[in-house]
């Protein structure tokens, strides 16, 4: 369990570190005239088409799979994916990004309250404790100390983001349906990008593009590139790596360790972008990562995460159902 577990560990953080991308090429191909739907919709359709074929070989001689699989694909689909970022970009219209990703990030408490209702894991003192430090840390990175303008319906689309984010680990962690982890990637890729393609052409978001260059670390980088680079690292890797690491560890774990997503964002915008990370964001960044720890050293090992079936009891699994 102890390798187990530190692969999933490693799988954690290179999730955190690839979804950290995203803001930044967003943030460049957005300067050029894209809309954020359209950003989003390419992201996730680019991600989908790169990792079809590897998940329709992983399923051959197991597409019965899919009939019982079919529901949490389309959570993850339509909740973690679609719903998820569309409601964060609706959110950073309206109120600032500083705040829109603190309540999205809120999701993270939800997955602890979702565990202690669904599956009755009561949060122990030192779960509390490292939810409080990283919420804290939190707070640091993203410097909300400052004046903000707040609105109503900004607030509520970004507590929409937290229960799509809420979705996402807690889906990803239930291995109930013996879907692969690439499976239900690619799967949910897909439904995505049909649910993103159908409020393009419903109207409710502008979809528009350009094929001006892009300014990524001070040089002139192709649309195309950087929509490559948006859909296969921060989508395609990004989610299966982070599908993966949530099987090894559990929803609340996952979901603690995916908060490093916020300091790798920072350091890739330093890198992209030229914007330069506070101290107060340094400290806030180590607090996320104390608030992990607390959160690790709270399980005991007998714990069993959503998902995972008992080891001892590996011919009669009873996997916990989402």
């Amino acid at each position: 369990m102890r390798s187990r577990t530190i692969a999933g560990l490693a799988l954690a953080v290179l999730s955190a570190a690839t979804f950290g991308t995203s803001g930044s090429l967003a943030k460049g191909l957005l300067d050029t005239g894209w809309s954020p739907l359209a950003a989003v919709t390419w992201r996730v359709g680019v991600a989908a088409l790169v990792l079809l074929v590897p998940a329709a070989l992983m399923m051959r001689g197991r597409w019965h799979l899919l009939r019982t699989g079919w529901m949490s694909m389309a959570l993850f689909g339509l909740l973690a994916v679609a719903a998820c970022q569309l409601t964060y970009f609706l959110a950073v219209e309206r109120i600032s990004v500083a705040v829109a990703l603190l309540l999205e990030y809120l999701g993270i408490i939800l997955v602890v309250g979702w565990l202690w209702l669904r599956h009755g894991q009561r949060p122990r003192p030192l779960t509390i404790i490292g939810a409080a430090v990283a919420v804290a840390g939190l707070v640091f990175v993203l410097d909300v100390f400052g004046a903000v303008e707040v609105d109503l319906l900004g607030v509520v689309w970004g507590l929409c983001a937290a229960v799509g984010l809420a979705v996402y680990f807690v889906v990803s962690a239930d291995d109930s349906t013996g879907l692969p982890p690439l499976v239900l990637a690619t799967g949910g890729l897909t439904i995505g990008t049909v649910a993103l393609l159908v409020t393009g052409l419903l109207g409710i978001l502008p979809m528009t593009t350009a094929t001006t260059d892009v300014q990524l670390a001070g040089a002139d980088v192709p649309w195309w590139g950087a929509i490559l680079t948006l859909g296969v690292v921060a989508a395609a890797i990004a989610y299966a790596t982070g599908i993966a690491a949530t099987r090894r560890l559990g929803s609340k774990l996952a979901s603690f360790v995916g908060l490093t997503e916020v300091m790798f964002s920072f350091v890739w915008a330093w890198i992209l972008l030229g914007q330069m990370p506070a101290a107060i964001q340094l400290l806030g960044g180590l607090l996320i990562l104390g608030g992990v720890v607390l959160v690790k050293l709270d399980e005991k090992p007998d714990d069993l995460h959503p998902g995972e079936p008992q080891p001892q009891e590996e011919s009669q699994p009873e996997p916990a159902a989402v």
